[in-house]
């Protein structure tokens, strides 16, 4: 099966966003997809870090989650909705949720984002901690590509998080790594997460400037579980689509059982 992700230069503009979304998706699926993914914050990155908060949406309502179960079903496709804001029961906070929506329309899982991300060098002070909840839970999904385990972005550096999901088939990783982290460590940590999981990984990324000048990596890839680079967009708008192989992953996951091997070890000895 072939699957997509979408790489976006997302603005301030909820309307614009959505539109460039869909024709990619569109774009995505003329070239065979049927799963696709979209970066985080594929509807919006504001001006400023409150602006999301002006187009939140409660779970299962809103133009956002509507744009993306009407492409699932008018596809017949599986979409993972990058990342979008619903709303919390806390003032000022959301959550940055991925929603997966089956081939119907139907939202089929939901995961919000575990690791919130927060960088501070001298000249930029990111915390998403000032604008986020937490999520609280690790997420799969099941689908006809096998078993999907669902993250965002900073998440990647957490590897504890993935092993927790046991064996799945394919990672999602949605994300708007920034030009400095990115260059450091994307792919590296992208390829470590296929290797030692054994499955493939998808990762949509936002890739260029944006209205508020930040600059993002871009670099949205398809990784399979060798750890191979399958395909790679550097920067701007774009569809990354290659193929998933149950094949492949037969293959590797024979060729070193190491998921088989995994032993978890007990409490560290008290040298004498």
């Amino acid at each position: 099966m072939k699957i997509a992700a979408i790489q976006m230069v997302s603005s301030s503009s909820l309307a614009d966003n959505l539109a460039v979304a869909e024709n990619l998706v569109d774009e995505a699926v003329h070239g065979g997809a049927a799963l696709v993914l979209l970066p985080e914050y594929f509807c919006q990155i504001g001006l400023h870090e409150t602006d999301k908060f002006e187009i939140a949406e409660a779970f299962g309502e809103g133009p956002i989650q509507a744009c993306l179960a009407a492409k699932a079903r008018q596809h017949g496709i599986w979409i993972a909705g990058g990342s979008l804001p619903l709303a919390t029961t806390r003032a000022l906070k959301v959550t940055n949720t991925t929603l997966l929506f089956g081939p119907t329309g139907e939202v089929k899982a939901r995961y919000d984002k575990l690791h919130l991300f927060s960088y501070l060098d001298g000249t930029r002070d990111i915390d998403e901690r000032r604008t986020m909840v937490a999520g609280t839970d690790m997420v799969t999904a099941q689908t006809e590509f096998g078993r999907v385990g669902l993250s965002i972005c900073y998440d990647l550096r957490f590897p504890e998080l993935y092993r927790a999901m046991q064996q799945v088939d394919l990672i999602l990783v949605p994300s708007a790594f920034t030009q400095t982290t990115g260059r450091a460590h994307w792919e590296v940590l992208l390829r470590a997460r296929a290797i030692e999981n054994q499955c493939y990984v998808l990762a949509a990324a936002q890739g260029g400037t944006h209205a508020n000048q930040r600059q993002t990596f871009g670099h949205s890839m398809l990784i399979d579980p060798w750890g191979d680079v399958v395909a790679c967009l550097p920067q701007g708008e774009g569809v990354v689509i290659g193929e998933m192989s149950q094949a492949r992953l037969r293959s590797v996951r024979e060729a070193i059982p190491a998921l088989k091997h995994r032993r978890i070890p007990g409490p560290a000895a008290i040298a004498l």
